[in-house]
């Protein structure tokens, strides 16, 4: 117990702190896990599939996000609850590794703690039910890979490729688009891609986008388009069979580094100041005819750069640089001295290009040397439009690149869980033990997705549809007459299916062993007054967001071997009061 005065010299009694922390154990640490990865789950079930919702989300600055993309939407939500926190790194994984798929990894997860919720509240124990559960993912993957077919394609056969980015695009906002941005990305792969080590970087792919015109704008470079103009305005604009020089080093007179001056008194000297100035850049004649460079230069570098016609680009990133330098065949050249003729890029065609009347400019390197670098250039009505086409555009390129590597596919809309949840079914009778519950209360689980894209489309559930034991019977989002998925070519690819139950399980069983949870409590100090005012102050909440109460203000205190926090809280109380240890 210890004791403080306000201004007045009213005493406080500090009775106690709750410094103790909130802690569940056994059958309801379990619940409180699995509703709070639940939560997350909901969240992102109603934008699973072509006709998902669209999430708005504000960041503290006031940007606004709209997008249906799940891990967009689990990034930029304030996620508080750990175990939340394991389900956004699930769908971060996911993104990484495939690319798509992020929220039906979610929505999976969500499901199968939702049957083990069923199974702990009958008494079986979690590490029953998480064996139940690896065994059953393997079951599924098992019979995906007997389900899934093979696409042949080619230089000249892509359509295969484009229909199956097309399933991703539709569900993205870009959907009236698909073919077209579909046809764009699995181009842009080709172009960067080595089909004989089926290797694909999509590094070598910019995706620049630019406010104004219509989606359909959208268009494919096979170069590099950079958000720079000529640093003269009366550089030309076009510049045919260019040879680039690429530099890292500040394009201008070299200065003294010292605090030293040149007086300069004469004509002569003056002329011969500039000759030097002059030769510095006759030393640079290489063959040049367009100068892109990392840093900026003066006016008096721009104009000797104007009179020897010699076009320049200036503060030009460095990511930019090594893809100009990659399409053009050049090399980046960090000093002068070492430029040369061989070191140049070569491009058939450098021109700058306008945009409405805003008159904003941006530079397309065409017809290079080497087209393994190459540009998506997205337009749209405004700035959150165009940010979700990247994000789709990205969905798109990774099912592409995935498709080089693995060109098996299996059919979606829902089709390839429904198959695995009746062969997952038919498989529990061959184990006799408890496990046999976790195994069927998997394939409910697989259920989920086909259930989701139904409630989602406004459909009936379907009940009837996995009676049929179709491996291509789907569920008809689009209203198209047919629930076969290869009459509609909605395909996906084997990898990121098998992903989504191989990582969905594996982040479950994780969430199933923990049985005990410790969270520090706010730390909580009980001030009562000699004349009976009592008042419950958070001491975290002062030190972080609160000023201290008026009644408390430059108050002298009294506290016997405090903590580190206890004695914060209490400087914060006192203000410029002392605070007195004993």
């Amino acid at each position: 117990m210890a004791l403080a005065f306000d201004e007045f010299g009213r005493p406080f009694l500090i009775l106690k702190e709750q410094d103790q922390k909130t802690r569940l154990r056994g059958l309801d640490a379990q619940k409180a896990n699995i509703a709070a990865a639940r939560a997350v789950a909901r969240i992102l079930r109603t934008s699973l599939g072509p006709k998902g919702m669209d999430k708005m989300l504000q960041s503290p600055d006031g940007d606004v996000t709209i997008t249906n993309d799940g891990a967009t939407i689990l990034e930029l939500m304030d996620v508080d609850n750990q175990i939340a926190k394991l389900l956004v790194e699930l769908s971060r994984s996911q993104d990484y590794e495939i690319g798509d798929g992020t929220t039906g990894v979610v929505v999976m997860a969500g499901a199968l703690l939702e049957e083990a919720e069923k199974l702990l509240e009958r008494g079986i124990h979690p590490i029953r039910i998480a064996e139940g559960y690896e065994m059953a993912s393997r079951i599924a993957v098992e019979h995906l890979e007997r389900i899934a077919h093979k696409f042949e394609f080619g230089p000249t056969n892509i359509e295969p490729l484009v229909q199956t980015c097309m399933t991703t695009l539709s569900s993205k906002i870009v959907n009236r688009c698909k073919r077209s941005l579909a046809e764009i990305s699995v181009k842009a792969v080709l172009a960067v891609a080595d089909l004989e080590r089926k290797d694909v970087n999509l590094d070598l792919i910019k995706v620049e986008g630019k406010v104004g015109g219509k989606l359909e704008d959208t268009e494919l470079i096979y170069g590099i388009v950079v958000d720079k103009d000529m640093s003269h305005p009366q550089m030309p604009k076009r510049i045919e069979d260019a040879k680039i020089a690429i530099l890292t080093c500040p394009f201008e007179p070299p200065k003294p580094k010292t605090k030293h001056k040149v007086d300069i008194d004469t004509v002569e000297k003056f002329q011969t100041l500039r000759q030097q100035e002059q030769k510095y850049f006759d030393d640079m004649d290489v063959g040049a005819t367009l100068v892109i460079c990392q840093w900026g230069f003066d006016d008096e570098a721009n104009h000797l750069l104007m009179h020897r016609n010699l076009p320049a680009v200036r503060w030009v990133g460095g990511v930019e640089l090594e893809l100009i330098a990659i399409a053009t065949g050049g090399r980046i050249v960090p000093r002068f001295q070492e430029l040369t003729p061989e070191k140049l890029g070569k491009a058939g065609l450098v021109r700058e290009k306008s945009f409405g009347t805003t008159k904003d400019r941006m530079l397309y390197i065409e017809h290079c040397a080497n087209s393994r670098a190459v540009t998506i250039f997205i337009r749209g009505g405004n700035k959150m439009m165009i940010e979700e086409t990247k994000r789709s555009i990205h969905d798109s390129l990774c099912v592409a690149r995935n498709l080089i590597c693995n060109n098996s596919i299996v059919y979606g809309g829902g089709s390839a869980e429904i198959s695995c949840s009746l062969a997952v079914e038919a498989a529990a009778d061959k184990y006799p033990g408890v496990e046999q519950y976790a195994i069927r209360a998997f394939a409910d689980a697989l259920d989920a997705i086909p259930m989701a894209l139904a409630e989602n489309s406004g459909l009936q559930p379907i009940e009837t549809l996995s009676a049929e034991n179709n491996p291509c019977c789907g569920i008809d989002c689009n209203d198209v007459g047919t629930n076969d998925m290869l009459e509609q070519n909605v395909f996906e690819t084997l990898i990121g299916k098998r992903q989504q139950i191989l990582l969905a399980t594996q982040v479950v069983k994780m969430i199933l062993k923990i049985d005990d949870f410790n969270a520090p409590a706010p730390m909580v100090i009980e001030l009562t007054r000699v004349d009976g005012l009592a008042l419950k102050l958070d001491a975290l909440a002062w030190l972080e967001e609160a000023p201290a109460p008026d009644a408390l203000k430059k108050a002298p205190f009294s506290i016997k071997s405090p903590s580190d926090l206890q004695f914060q809280f209490l400087h914060s109380l006192s203000g410029a009061a002392s605070c007195l240890v004993t």
